[in-house]
């Protein structure tokens, strides 16, 4: 197995989001993926640098105006007189501005807040730079298992949140989205999106909520008390040509291991039955109950049963890193999953 990784990942370093009205230590911090590295090197996993993320692949997923945003964000705000560290936004169009006649504003504070959906994303100098390299490891692992092989996408930051034009829960490029394009356009005819990080892959959903040849299973926390509250429930089934290929399983706060890999083993049917040529799989730690938010209760046992459980799909698999942040307890993670992934993939 190949592991994709790029140093400038290291570059987009947060220091807050807002939660519940009060400022936070933002957790998605360089160390999540130092951590992860660690682990990748103490398996003895062969790490390699992906080529440059190539615009074109950035546009199957992403709008021009989005990522011209991102590319441009910080040397705009870096002209402000008045500025903080990080752009964080303090105004987004409600609903009814959308569905009215409303256009993205020239001035970047009005962008800012066009182009993202939440205050826990704020952008610093390096944050392009860094969602580029996630997105290239991404990209370079999709080639990987289009070659019939398994892959690991070291990304960060993670992309499961991040919409066609708009950035959120710590997410801009939308590496996993990316990730089952490139498959399609490597000849794929069918492809399955697996994730099972604690919060649901709203932005994953969206993009493929109308194409019937991507498959999206989601196994995470109920939206209705956990992020991101507005998308997730067991309803949404996609629209269109994409009708019935959407899977939402959400569990309780406090979920464990027996509710946590039951709802696994839907998604796992679901997508055999589905029959997929190759998966993506959003690979989150946060549902650990190790972690600092800790809304699952899944053991480390519990990981090491998932990994198995993929595993034993035996599909070419782009494993691509979202969540996670209890840097103590990642790498350990990391190294039950994949060991236990490897050992089910490879069992006659």
């Amino acid at each position: 197995m190949l592991v994709f990784w790029d140093a400038a990942e290291l570059g987009h370093s947060p220091h807050f989001f807002l939660q519940r009205g009060m400022l936070r230590r933002h957790l998605e911090t360089p160390d999540r993926a130092a951590a992860l590295l660690a682990a990748c090197r103490a398996m003895g996993l062969a790490v390699a640098a992906p080529q440059p993320a190539d615009p074109v692949a950035l546009a199957r997923v992403h709008t021009p105006a989005y990522l011209a945003f991102l590319r441009e964000a910080w040397g705009a705000w870096s002209a402000l007189d008045d500025r903080g560290a990080e752009m964080v936004p303090n105004v987004h169009p409600g609903a009814e501005i959308l569905a009215g006649c409303a256009v993205p504003p020239a001035g970047i504070i009005g962008r800012l807040g066009w182009y993202t959906a939440d205050t826990a994303c704020p952008i610093t100098a390096g944050t392009w730079p860094a969602a580029l390299a996630a997105a290239a490891t991404a990209l370079a692992a999709a080639d990987e298992v289009a070659r019939g092989r398994v892959a690991f996408a070291l990304a960060r930051p993670p992309g499961h949140h991040a919409f066609p034009a708009r950035a959120g829960g710590h997410c801009y490029l939308n590496n996993a989205a990316l990730a089952a394009e490139r498959l399609r356009d490597r000849g794929a005819g069918r492809v399955a999106v697996l994730d099972i990080d604690a919060h649901h892959g709203n932005g994953t959903q969206d993009v493929f909520w109308m194409r019937g040849d991507v498959f999206f299973a989601s196994v995470h926390g109920d939206p209705d008390h956990y992020y991101p509250w507005f998308i997730g429930r067991r309803g949404e089934r996609g629209a269109g040509p994409g009708e019935g290929a959407t899977l939402n399983l959400p569990l309780p706060l406090g979920a464990d291991d027996a509710a946590w890999l039951a709802a696994l083993a839907q998604a796992l049917a679901a997508i055999r039955a589905f029959g997929p040529d190759a998966l993506v799989l959003s690979l989150g730690f946060d549902p650990s109950r190790s972690e600092p938010l800790a809304f699952l209760a899944v053991s480390d046992e519990g990981f090491a049963r998932a990994g198995a459980a993929i595993g034993r799909l035996r599909l070419p698999t782009a494993i691509v890193q979202e969540g996670g942040y209890n840097i103590e307890s990642m790498g350990r993670l990391l190294s039950l999953f994949l060991d236990a992934f490897l050992a089910a993939a490879a069992a006659s």
